[in-house]
């Protein structure tokens, strides 16, 4: 289906349904079910746990797990994306993380603190497929989209991300709730990981199957070419001092994602280990309430967003959503009751989904005229990822020294106010940017 052309309404939804397919994992697995199930683990309160050779709060490990994961993830896209580059075929790199998540979130079912170490595994090839996919997912948004297109199709795609996730978590809190028993909703959170792994591969195939295999060159993979993303990252890197806006919008990003990533990634293990909840019922019925209220605001948002985008420019819409960003950090160290959490849930999805859309489109919009969107891409997604391996370092630093997770929050406020600063040093060329 690669003879489409650009800005077809037919290619770009097919763009679009990835995020359908693989948002589940962010929502399921990421955000909502597996931190309660996680935390439900460990007896009464001891949140501690045995791993590599050290004692570990209980959070503080998922937090440094994670952060690995997103380490070899910014060394491995760089090498990845060069050869699909170089190969011309994109497509199947993506496919390759798709089917390693789907089947780490499967492998989830068998997650136990006996067997730590092969838990973790699966944890890290769920996280590390998801990320991996959205490096060649990412960098086909200049390639099927003109440039007045990439901010309503990046927001689409985010859309049908958020509606698909919350349909498969209605399903998978049905599944858990209709249990009365604790053992039983637990053996219910194993099913849903293996819906989620499920959904991902199987509604995936319609975007693999429409989707453009990328420019192809006819090329081999040589050992001269492992490392020639790299090489492409460094050229990246040397044109940016000639393009003063990317340089300055990608310094401001790169400061502002790593605490909203790191934000999204603990919000959940935050809320089950900070709130008072009353009993482990209304904490469980609590904590994917307010996960579905996120993504269904979220939705709002990210179109909200894109009509202001398009009404004040991007750059003054960012720094409105990195204020209300930085208010709610601060919001969020005093937070207690239920009700706080669910009106800063309400909060955090109004924003959510509106800086992750604009955050992508603003990137596209600011690339210089090129065929060559993968190492731009990937100089992109390292950055990102580079920037959730320090957040998440920190706030699991912080979390494991004080013993609270609040005083983590906190400080991310900083980076979000450092953030506006950067984002206001970015040139305007007109009012769409």
């Amino acid at each position: 289906m690669s003879n489409l052309k650009k800005g077809s309404k037919k290619l770009l939804n097919a763009w679009a349904f990835y995020d359908w397919a693989n948002s589940v994992y962010t929502l399921t697995i990421a955000s909502s079910i597996f931190p309660i199930f996680y935390s439900a683990l460990f007896l009464s309160e001891i949140k501690r746990v045995t791993a590599f050779g050290f004692e570990f709060k209980s959070t503080a490990l998922i937090t440094f797990v994670t952060a690995f994961t997103f380490m070899v993830v910014a060394v491995l896209s760089p090498i990845l994306s060069g050869i699909a580059d170089y190969v011309g075929n994109k497509k199947n790199f993506m496919k390759f993380f798709c089917y390693v998540g789907s089947a780490g979130c499967i492998g989830l079912y068998w997650f136990s603190l006996d067997q730590i170490h092969l838990s973790l595994l699966f944890y890290f090839m769920g996280l590390i497929g998801y990320w991996g996919s959205l490096v060649f997912y990412n960098s086909y948004l200049p390639d099927i989209a003109f440039e007045e297109q990439q901010d309503s199709i990046s927001a689409k795609g985010f859309s049908m991300g958020y509606i698909g996730s919350v349909l498969l978590l209605i399903i998978n809190l049905v599944m858990v709730m209709s249990q009365e028993d604790g053992a039983d909703k637990i053996q219910m959170m194993r099913y849903s990981f293996i819906t989620v792994g499920l959904w991902w591969a199987l509604f995936s195939q319609y975007s693999f199957y429409i989707l453009p295999k990328g420019v192809s060159k006819g090329h081999k993979v040589t050992k001269a070419v492992i490392f020639n993303g790299f090489k492409e990252l460094k050229g990246v890197w040397l044109q940016l001092k000639v393009n003063l806006r990317l340089k300055r919008y990608l310094y401001a990003f790169f400061v502002f994602s790593m605490a909203v990533q790191t934000i999204m990634l603990v919000a959940v293990y935050f809320g089950e280990e900070e709130i008072n909840w009353g009993s482990d019922e209304a904490k469980t019925t609590g904590l994917i309430s307010s996960i579905l209220v996120i993504q269904i605001v979220a939705i709002i948002g990210a179109v909200l967003t894109s009509k202001a985008s398009a009404k004040f420019g991007n750059i003054n819409t960012l720094i409105v959503v990195n204020a209300i960003w930085m208010s709610l950090c601060f919001y969020g160290y005093f937070i207690e009751t239920p009700m706080q959490f669910y009106i800063t849930a309400s909060l955090v999805g109004l924003v959510m989904g509106g800086i992750q859309s604009l955050a992508r489109s603003t990137y596209s919009k600011f690339l210089p005229e090129t065929k060559d969107t993968t190492s731009y891409f990937s100089f992109f997604d390292v950055a990102e990822k580079i920037g959730i391996v320090i957040g998440m370092l920190i706030y699991g630093f912080i979390d494991q020294i004080t013993g609270s997770m609040r005083n983590s929050i906190l400080f991310l406020f900083v980076f979000f106010l450092i953030g506006i600063v950067l984002l206001f040093r970015v040139p305007r060329l007109n009012t769409n940017n």
